[in-house]
């Protein structure tokens, strides 16, 4: 089973953009459906993005569809999430999630590794 470390989080104003990392241990990474997922204070952890093992399906969520973009090199076992035109509604920490199999879920109650997120705060 992977081992997954997000980085990149940190307080941007609105309309910035950031790159989040998310790097997993072990040699298998290109057999892990990969997610990110958000969590902001008070609110259950939503879906954000997805990409299938090949990079050859992303999905996302309706409110970050144009705006972030998710991709992932296996050769570096890494996983991004490129987030442009930042809103204050984006802040939250994010998770990076994985599942070793080839169907993409969106139900954060399918993926069976989490890490352990990073913080994006977006000021007005």
């Amino acid at each position: 089973q992977v081992q997954l470390l997000e980085s990149g989080g940190r307080l941007v104003q609105a309309g910035d953009s950031l790159r989040l990392s998310c790097t997993a241990s072990g040699r298998t990474f290109s057999t892990y459906t990969m997610g990110w997922f958000r969590q902001a204070p008070g609110k259950e952890r939503e879906f954000v993005a997805a990409i299938s093992r090949s990079s050859g399906s992303t999905y996302y969520a309706d409110s970050v569809k144009g705006r972030f973009t998710i991709s992932r090199d296996n050769a570096k076992n890494t996983v991004y999430l490129q987030m442009n035109s930042l809103k204050p509604e984006d802040t939250a920490v994010y998770y990076c999630a994985a599942r070793d199999s080839g169907i993409v879920y969106f139900d954060r109650s399918k993926y069976n590794t989490w890490g352990q997120g990073t913080q994006v705060t977006v000021s007005s």
